[in-house]
């Protein structure tokens, strides 16, 4: 019961990642202003963070009570931990380049925040298949 839980769990990680990815972002750059845009995409991104976050933990918490120990443990703490980096280093970081007119640091902590969020999805996939 508990390891349906931890793959019910993993995919919705997977899940929320994707519909945000493919249409929540691109659905608030086309339907919004550019500056009312920003605003939404500030506001959603730390509860983007947070709840995947807090679901990463969640299957952790899982595979710990199930004294699971494999690669699958690993990438899923993995991708939490890369959840916390996001959420309280990149974003603030991405927000005070953005602020700043720093146009080139802003794309390049951009770039990485798009990469990282790519990683963890390859990583979501390795752990359900």
């Amino acid at each position: 019961m508990m390891q349906q839980i931890s793959i019910y769990l993993t995919s919705i990680i997977l899940g929320i990642m994707l519909f945000f990815s493919f249409v929540v972002a691109p659905v608030t750059f086309t339907a919004l202003d550019e500056e009312n845009a920003r605003k939404f995409i500030r506001k959603i991104f730390p509860y983007y963070y947070t709840v995947n976050l807090a679901i990463s933990i969640s299957v952790l918490i899982c595979f710990i009570i199930l004294k699971i120990f494999s690669l699958d443990f690993y990438l899923i703490l993995s991708i939490a931990i890369l959840f916390a980096v996001s959420n309280f280093i990149l974003m603030p970081m991405i927000n005070k380049f953005r602020d700043e007119k720093q146009d080139k640091k802003f794309k390049q902590s951009h770039f990485v925040s798009v990469v990282i969020n790519f990683v963890q999805m390859i990583l979501l996939v390795i752990v359900l298949i």
